[in-house]
């Protein structure tokens, strides 16, 4: 039986690089998913303000659509809708008050207790896939490429959801070590790329951007490893802004794990749609033997 996906609104539009290369490398490795029907956007953030049930409901509205199919499980792709659903869904499990009154709210769907499990594809792999197994399939290991795990916020917090430990986190690490590369640590790992400041103060999300990239720099990393859309577009799709406005800076190809999993196992590159990253990323998988040309 297949196991539930939800895509999410970017991965129709500016994060496809991130989709296309989920969707090509599960193919490979023989995991099994079928895109929800009638699928919403999950609200992108979850609600900091307590009282504020209005924004639980769109991603619950989603995880009905996996229960009404007889699913028990939802892969996801972007942490951002990973963080979202799998918020919901802790709340809807643990909290009697508010699970009534969504549900009540909810009246034409049925009701829902948190009986979904939500999953992102990085804790998937870890967790049921394997290491192991993931490493026999690989056909272009990413060997000799120096990356930089970015985690970014909503993978790690809050504990509740986390994939791993909030401080000390291995899953990306593990990931990239699978895959063949030599991880680079570097402090800046866990900081946020700014996010949604972009748009209200950007010149702030700009200045920590750039120690993220210039951390991952310093430390040895020729590349940084992503799974959050809006962290790409901070670091990546703004990297020009950033180099302008620091002396010194160097360029750092950035790449989602799903390409990056792709390419190892073999994928088309045309299939992972460099096209919508900075040129420079496609270039280093051709310089490293990786990929034997640059897409057009």
């Amino acid at each position: 039986m297949s196991i539930a996906y939800y895509p999410g609104c970017t991965l129709k539009t500016k994060g496809k690089n991130l989709e296309k290369s989920a969707l090509a490398a599960m193919e490979v490795l023989g995991i099994d998913v079928e895109e929800l029907p009638r699928w919403n956007c999950c609200g992108a953030v979850y609600s900091l303000a307590d009282d504020d049930l209005i924004h639980v409901v769109a991603p619950v509205r989603d995880l009905v659509r996996v229960a009404e199919r007889g699913q028990d499980t939802v892969i996801t792709l972007c942490s951002m809708c990973y963080n979202t659903l799998a918020r919901a869904n802790d709340l809807m499990k643990n909290d009697e008050e508010k699970r009534k009154t969504i549900n009540d709210f909810m009246d034409e769907e049925p009701d829902y207790s948190g009986e979904v499990r939500v999953v992102h594809l990085l804790d998937y792999l870890r967790d049921e896939y394997g290491w192991d197994k993931l490493k026999e399939k690989l056909k272009s290991p990413l060997n000799g490429m120096k990356v930089a795990p970015y985690y970014g916020c909503t993978l790690l917090r809050p504990k509740e959801v986390a994939l791993d430990h909030p401080d000390r986190p291995v899953l990306m690490h593990e990931f990239l070590e699978t895959l063949g590369a030599d991880v680079v640590d570097f402090p800046n790992a866990m900081e946020c790329c700014g996010s949604y400041q972009v748009l209200g103060n950007p010149d702030a999300a700009v200045e920590v951007s750039h120690e993220i990239l210039s951390g991952a720099a310093e430390k040895g990393a020729e590349a940084l490893a992503l799974t959050c859309p809006l962290c790409d577009f901070n670091l990546g799709k703004r990297q020009d802004i950033i180099l302008e406005k620091y002396e010194g800076a160097s360029e750092v190809p950035i790449y989602y794990f799903t390409q990056l999993l792709a390419v190892a196992l073999g994928v088309a590159p045309e299939e992972c749609h460099f096209e919508l990253n900075r040129d420079s990323a496609a270039q280093l998988l051709k310089d490293k033997n990786i990929i034997s040309a640059v897409p057009a």
